[in-house]
């Protein structure tokens, strides 16, 4: 976690610098950002909000698994104070990041004739050797940066709380670099459609109920209280031992929370021909479906149990 943190402190702020440079080079080439916000358009209202609900779906889902993953970054802070402050500067710098994203790429329509979405294609048009050592320097720290805090840290933990006795954190690293290559990642890719619509919304399905049991849990059933000492004891005794170890209703919650989002996952991927539209608009909002219902059910059955062991 050092050298992450070390590694973070200068690509992080390289980062902001090569942004903005990109920034200036569009702003001046373009005479100014005022054509962004005249651009007009091209979806109707009901085109619009199609896609609109889906696309929010596939970013909370994006950003749900960092959000999911968080302790295992705010575990490291001195103080609440500190995890806070440096939480709260994510969706700043992100907010930031996305209306240069939106900024750079309309100037290139008033630049090249056409619009160019892809940075390394945008990076390739610019040309020149000063650009190109630039670009490759921001692409790569850009990939480095992002993969090993968000991509690296979370599973290498897990496989180091899975097999304690046998796996360093070092390990579960190597590990999980060898998984992100087995799993071929570059095929989600190979479209926007498949990346947005399939799999980001297609693994909110998986997320949300996790991240609503989780909220319901802490906030509703325990009152944001825990026992410390029961989170690391393996006794049947502690408060989080269960049944046998398993939280049959947090599992109850999540099964049944996934099940409604699956015929509209099977349509997507093609194994199905058709389904209903109701399903189709669940698993458009799959993340915001799975979430709430698992949550509410969650807190209902986890009450329950709860009054039955203070009786």
């Amino acid at each position: 976690m050092e050298g992450v943190k070390a590694f973070q402190k200068y690509a992080a702020p390289t980062l902001i610098m090569l942004t903005s440079f990109l920034l200036i080079w569009a702003y001046v080439k373009a005479a100014g950002l005022g054509h962004l916000l005249n651009m007009s358009s091209r979806l109707s209202s009901s085109e619009f909000w199609s896609l609109f609900f889906p696309s929010l779906t596939a970013n909370i889902s994006f950003w749900t698994t960092i959000a999911l993953n968080i302790p295992d970054f705010t575990r490291f802070a001195k103080t609440q104070r500190d995890q806070i402050i440096g939480q709260a500067g994510l969706p700043i710098f992100m907010g930031l990041f996305t209306f240069v994203g939106l900024a750079v790429t309309s100037s290139t329509q008033v630049i090249f004739g056409h619009v160019i979405s892809n940075p390394i294609h945008l990076l390739g048009q610019i040309g020149g050797l000063t650009t190109m050592i630039l670009a490759i320097l921001g692409i790569s720290l850009a990939t480095m940066a992002t993969n090993i805090a968000a991509n690296v840290v979370v599973p290498a933990n897990a496989l180091v709380n899975l097999y304690p006795s046998k796996l360093t954190y070092r390990t579960g690293a190597l590990l999980s670099a060898l998984f992100c290559v087995a799993f071929q990642p570059w095929r989600l890719l190979k479209s926007s459609e498949c990346f947005v619509y399939t799999w980001l919304v297609g693994y909110s399905a998986l997320l949300g109920p996790i991240g609503g049991i989780v909220l319901a849990d802490y906030y509703l059933i325990r009152q944001t209280k825990l026992s410390l000492k029961d989170l690391y004891s393996l006794s049947p005794e502690g408060a989080y031992y269960y049944c046998g170890g398993f939280n049959l209703a947090a599992l109850a919650a999540l099964v049944i929370g996934i099940l409604p989002v699956i015929p509209g996952f099977l349509q997507k991927v093609g194994i199905v021909s058709s389904v209903s539209d109701a399903f189709v608009v669940i698993y458009n909002n799959a993340w915001f479906f799975s979430f709430f219902s698992a949550g509410l059910l969650y807190w209902i059955l986890a009450s329950l149990s709860f009054e039955r062991e203070t009786e």
